[in-house]
């Protein structure tokens, strides 16, 4: 690989592993959204130019956040703000020093989970503040934070320049809050890191499936979470339900990157100590008595990871766990998944009303998984031609380059119109 090569691959590999951390550093330090996000910008830009001819610095996500600190100076002092403000930003600690902790009054031993909690401030809409978050902390794009949501790009890029001129115009501090006010924001917080996994563990767009720099990261700052707040039984919920997905992440994808699905998976190839840990915080948590949606999302994930074999699979059991779902938290996303479940244990034709009923509606008009199930039922059905149909629709919508090579592999080994042999399931679910 050339320098050139080496440079723009290290770049990318620190953007996805340091970019929330630089930001949150210079939101701490400056008080400013766009004077950080800016900054940060600048110092990876420089970071493509100054590698290739320097060499990889030992500590990348030191060596930009020293870059964007000094940048933020200059702006600074050009703006004439003040010496107290510039001496503050001058003195922020590189992102490598900030996991150590922070200040001895902060609540909250880490930079990014803190601008997290100062982010969810309840002066925003619910919304606003996942999107900010994930916008700034975790780098993803108005793309992917849009279809995160199910609106269009416009929409999401409008309620982000929105969200930031609230903070502007209203004064919002970027705060850590006090011991009282966590409570009030954990949920919104918890949105943020279940979609931070999320995009991770089945990436809205792009060459692969899986970001593992984002998984990881969700895993990781939902540690920090459970062990500031103990007695959260949602943060255990949901930190739960990232292991037994992560759980499964080595057996998702093949050599070339191919997408596998979970009933053909190696499941000799998950990480059982993850299985093990996630069930046992499971448990602990519905002892509890206090089911919430992630915990119930947890319990489905440990259905799928404790079956031996996909026949062992208790589908029964997690179409009524997404019913119990849909009543705490009704999505269409739910729905469909509902209707997979059901699809599984009653029959496919069971499940296609339930599709039916979600294509009326509208809300998963640009999702490729609800004309995808819908294919894959119709196939089981011994419905090629329209199964067919079906399939082409989910190529058009699939975001990434593992879903649409399975999809086409799905439509190309569609039987003729005549054949009526019967077909080992494959739900396209990972």
């Amino acid at each position: 690989m050339s320098a050139p090569d080496d440079a723009r691959s290290a770049v990318a590999a620190a953007f996805r592993e340091e970019w929330g951390r630089v930001v949150a550093a210079l939101i701490r330090a400056t008080g400013d959204w766009d004077l950080a996000e800016e900054c940060a910008q600048e110092a990876f830009a420089l970071a493509l130019q100054r590698w290739e001819s320097e060499g990889v610095p030992r500590r990348p996500g030191a060596w930009l956040t020293t870059v964007a600190r000094n940048r933020a100076v200059d702006r600074i002092r050009r703006a004439a703000v003040g010496e107290a403000k510039l001496r503050e930003v001058a003195a922020a600690a590189p992102s490598g020093d900030a996991r150590s902790g922070g200040r001895p009054d902060d609540a909250i031993p880490d930079d990014v989970l803190r601008l997290m909690f100062t982010c969810c401030h309840p002066a925003l809409a619910p919304e606003a503040r996942v999107a900010l978050t994930l916008r700034a902390l975790a780098g993803l794009t108005t793309a992917e934070i849009a279809r995160a949501f199910l609106v269009t790009e416009p929409a999401m890029a409008k309620r982000l320049t929105r969200a930031k001129q609230k903070i502007k115009h209203a004064a919002i501090p970027f705060r850590v809050p006090g011991p009282a006010q966590l409570p009030d924001r954990l949920r919104a917080v918890l949105g943020v890191l279940y979609l931070l996994f999320n995009e991770g563990y089945t990436a809205s767009s792009g060459d692969e499936l899986v970001r593992r720099s984002l998984t990881a990261e969700a895993v990781r700052l939902a540690r920090v979470l459970t062990r500031l707040m103990p007695d959260e039984p949602e943060a255990a919920g949901l930190l739960a339900l990232m292991l037994l997905h992560d759980a499964r992440t080595p057996a998702r994808t093949g050599p070339s990157g191919s997408l596998i699905p979970l009933e053909e998976q190696d499941r000799t190839r998950w990480d059982r100590d993850r299985i093990e840990e996630g069930v046992a915080l499971l448990d602990r948590t519905l002892a509890r008595r206090s089911p919430g949606p992630y915990q119930v999302q947890a319990a489905i994930a440990a259905c799928h990871a404790t079956a031996r074999t996909p026949a062992d699979t208790d589908w029964p059991q997690i179409a009524a766990l997404y019913a119990h779902l849909a009543r705490l938290t009704p999505s269409p996303v739910v729905e469909l998944n509902r209707a997979i479940a059901i699809a599984m244990a009653d029959g496919p034709a069971a499940a296609l009303p339930l599709l039916d009923a979600l294509d009326s509606s509208g809300a998963l008009a640009a999702h490729h998984l609800l004309p995808a199930t819908r294919a894959d039922l119709l196939r089981r059905l011994n419905r090629p031609a329209e199964a067919a149909t079906a399939y082409r629709q989910a190529l058009a919508l699939a975001p990434t380059a593992p879903e649409r090579h399975y999809l086409a592999h799905r439509l190309a080994t569609l039987p003729h119109p005549d054949a009526r042999s019967p077909d080992p399931p494959h739900i396209p679910s990972t």
